[in-house]
């Protein structure tokens, strides 16, 4: 059954995903088919949990099989895009068994992989910083514009930890190359050096962001939608990958993830984190 979109007002309709209330999302449908997503945690700077993994997939699943939908615009509330993973989420996953961490990681594998295999065109509106998973939904994309001030950083490495789970969407943006400094660095960088490396397509003034996303957005309503999925299957094809194969990868990344947080390495490094401190192998 397709989601139950309710009238909020005039021009949009309010979309759920199937019968439940999503609590870290708002979401909003255009009478263009343009559906609003929009992570919705500013106090913890829109950072993933449990909770708002399971509901941004299921509201990109259902998302995809409505065919009012036509394109997904994926934005965060306030001053931040995604600070990545939430420090509470964090915290119970160092006593969490392995077994524990991988059925974990293979649930955020499966949002990112939801996303990058959307049949419909998804477009990141960049509104501020985005780390770890949250760099992750970006690179999963088809189109990404953003604040010409956002920091951007794959840190995953200073906590003893590997960005795992988004590295296949990661390395097809930026290339094996920018992916062996910025993974073993964890250094933070700028819009510029975003849009550089091939992280972003666009890099605009806070105060025209709406404005160049909405001409992307009229763009891409004048192709045809059967047409348009079609164009990223093609690309997909060609590119050698499949939501498929991305499985079988999924279990690889989801089991090396699980193995480092378990490892004293990584307990050590999140511990650090959570303790405001400079993890063991940090030397003054």
């Amino acid at each position: 059954m397709a989601p139950t979109p309710t009238q909020t007002d005039g021009d949009s309709t309010e979309y759920f995903n199937g019968n439940d209330n999503m609590n870290t999302l708002t979401n909003r449908i255009d009478e263009r088919g343009v559906l609003f997503l929009c992570m919705n945690r500013p106090e913890v700077h829109n950072a993933f949990d449990a909770e708002m993994i399971r509901e941004l997939t299921g509201a990109l699943l259902s998302a995809d099989r409505d065919e009012a939908v036509r394109l997904i615009v994926i934005t965060g509330t306030g001053s931040c895009f995604s600070a990545g993973a939430d420090l509470n989420w964090m915290r119970s996953l160092v006593t969490a068994s392995q077994d524990e961490n991988e059925r974990d990681a293979l649930r955020l594998a499966k949002l990112m992989r939801s996303l990058n295999y959307l049949s419909k065109p998804t477009l990141a509106r960049i509104n501020g910083a985005a780390f770890g998973g949250g760099l992750g939904l970006i690179a999963a994309c088809d189109i990404t514009i953003a604040v010409d001030n956002a920091i951007f950083g794959l840190t995953e490495a200073r906590l003893g930890l590997a960005p795992a789970v988004i590295s296949p969407y990661v390395i097809r943006r930026i290339g094996e190359t920018h992916a062996r400094r910025y993974f073993l660095s964890g250094e933070r960088f700028d819009s510029q050096r975003a849009y550089d490396i091939g992280l972003i397509q666009q890099t605009v003034a806070a105060g025209r962001l709406d404005e160049v996303v909405e001409a992307i957005i009229d763009q891409i309503l004048k192709s045809g939608p059967l047409a348009v999925t079609h164009c990223k299957q093609l690309v997909f094809k060609i590119a050698g990958h499949s939501a498929e194969s991305q499985e079988i990868t999924d279990k690889y990344t989801a089991d090396l993830i699980a193995r480092l947080r378990v490892s004293g390495e990584g307990q050590e490094g999140l511990a650090a984190f959570l303790e405001k401190r400079k993890p063991g192998w940090v030397k003054d």
